[in-house]
């Protein structure tokens, strides 16, 4: 019989910090009892490696081999048709549909909305008052969902769409989607109760939402997945909408916001490398074609190095269905494993330096999809991730040669738990100098 993989013993503690900390948690953990390591989450055990080999392993395996972990917990927050949540046949089916209109000239052709609504925040900055960075990012990541995912285009209706699915953002308390014990309703004060109250909203006006692109499509990712059939002619039903909808608000609306955070703060902090990247995009002309500043492999490293520095999701994880061989250790089926992208991007073997700001790294380097894993990786990776990066870029792109910046606090801020994801403390105050 193998050896059980080492690990804290007390689940409730490292449950909970994990939820408050999981890159300390991480570190402290790999430290202590090697890589891999092991600990208790959600009512499951969960193998966590950082180590590129059996991330290779993992990411690598017979997609029938594993299934979504914390199915139970991410079905009730993200709905049960959620591409998260789903398994085996039904996910290969549901993400080959979902997958085009995130890549390629689909993508391209969103560029437009983007650099308008980062203009638009923006333009709100007035010089000389602080400002917090990632309220501003939220604003800009929100509308280019609203518009390009949702197709909403009128004022009115984009705002009312906007508040409704900030709100269940919002009301997404981190507690709730790691215990079963909180998705209930307590009454009255309880989260969960806040949170279903919000989400029922959110959800009818993504229905209402949904009819009128069916009635009158558009060329908004909406549309597209309404236009879109499978093997045997079939279309994605209301209720499968819905929840891949509200899947890609809270996987892609946070991440995006906190990622722009994160890339303003370091560069504001670097001042050699922002001066590069501006150079690099104002050498392309005002209003500059967006193939370009896609292709720029400035613009390129200094997402990558965001991404690194502080990936916004700690781990890629699932459950497995066959057993597996991961390195010294023999795992059962049940048996939750992950690859821990914050331990990856840490390892100064493959990163020499890990904790220092250096897009250089990634110049002239095609990096292993086994060791930078900000997006997850094999056939669970996240199908918005080009598009992400698109979003990133072109608002880089107007963000840094635009505008005059300064950070309001000299020390940098550490990540915090921020629902789905982890984002940097007080969301990084800025002033507009000029």
């Amino acid at each position: 019989m193998s050896r059980p993989v080492p690990g804290p013993r007390l689940a409730p503690l490292a449950a909970y910090r994990f939820a408050v900390d999981p890159y300390g948690f991480f570190a402290a953990c790999s430290r202590r009892y090697g890589d891999p390591f092991a600990f208790h989450l959600g009512g499951k055990r969960l193998v966590v490696t950082g180590q590129p080999e059996l991330a290779r392993i993992i990411f690598t395996m017979d997609p029938d081999a594993t299934r979504s972990f914390g199915t139970e917990h991410l079905a009730a927050v993200l709905g049960r048709h959620s591409l998260i949540v789903v398994s085996g046949e039904r996910h290969r089916r549901d993400r080959k549909l979902l997958t085009p209109p995130f890549h390629g000239a689909r993508m391209r052709s969103y560029g437009a909305i983007i650099r308008e609504a980062t203009r638009r925040h923006a333009g709100a900055w007035r010089v000389g008052e602080p400002f917090v960075m990632q309220r501003t990012t939220q604003a800009i990541s929100l509308e280019v969902i609203v518009r390009a995912v949702f197709g909403v285009t009128d004022p009115e209706r984009t705002a009312e769409v906007g508040e409704a699915l900030v709100g269940a953002i919002e009301a997404l308390h981190p507690s709730l989607l790691f215990s079963r014990v909180l998705q209930r309703d307590l009454g009255p004060l309880s989260p969960w109760r806040r949170f279903a109250a919000v989400r029922a909203r959110a959800e009818a006006l993504t229905r209402s939402q949904i009819a009128a692109r069916r009635a009158e499509p558009g060329d908004d990712i909406l549309s597209l997945m309404l236009a879109v059939r499978d093997e045997d002619g079939r279309a994605l039903g209301d209720d499968e909408l819905v929840d891949e909808l509200h899947t890609l608000l809270f996987a892609g609306h946070e991440t995006t916001a906190i990622a722009l955070a994160w890339a303003i703060s370091w560069l504001l902090r670097a001042p050699s490398v922002f001066a590069r990247l501006r150079a690099e995009l104002v050498a392309l002309g005002p209003d500059p074609d967006y193939e370009a500043v896609a292709a720029l492999p400035y613009l390129d490293a200094v997402c990558h190095e965001v991404l690194r520095l502080w990936p916004i999701l700690p781990m890629a994880p699932r459950t497995l269905v066959k057993p597996l061989q991961l390195g010294r250790y023999e795992l059962a089926p049940g048996t939750g494993i992950a690859v821990g992208t914050a331990l990856l991007h840490q390892d100064p073997t493959l990163y020499p330096d890990p904790h220092v700001f250096r897009p250089e790294r990634f110049l002239g380097r095609k990096v292993s999809p086994f060791e930078f894993t900000p997006f997850g990786g094999g056939h669970r990776r996240c199908i918005g991730a080009a598009f992400a990066l698109y979003e990133m870029k072109q608002a880089l792109a107007v963000l840094v040669p635009e505008y005059d910046l300064r950070l309001v606090d000299a020390a940098p801020p550490r990540p915090v738990r921020r629902n789905l994801s982890l984002g940097p403390l007080g969301g990084v105050r800025v002033v507009r100098a000029s």
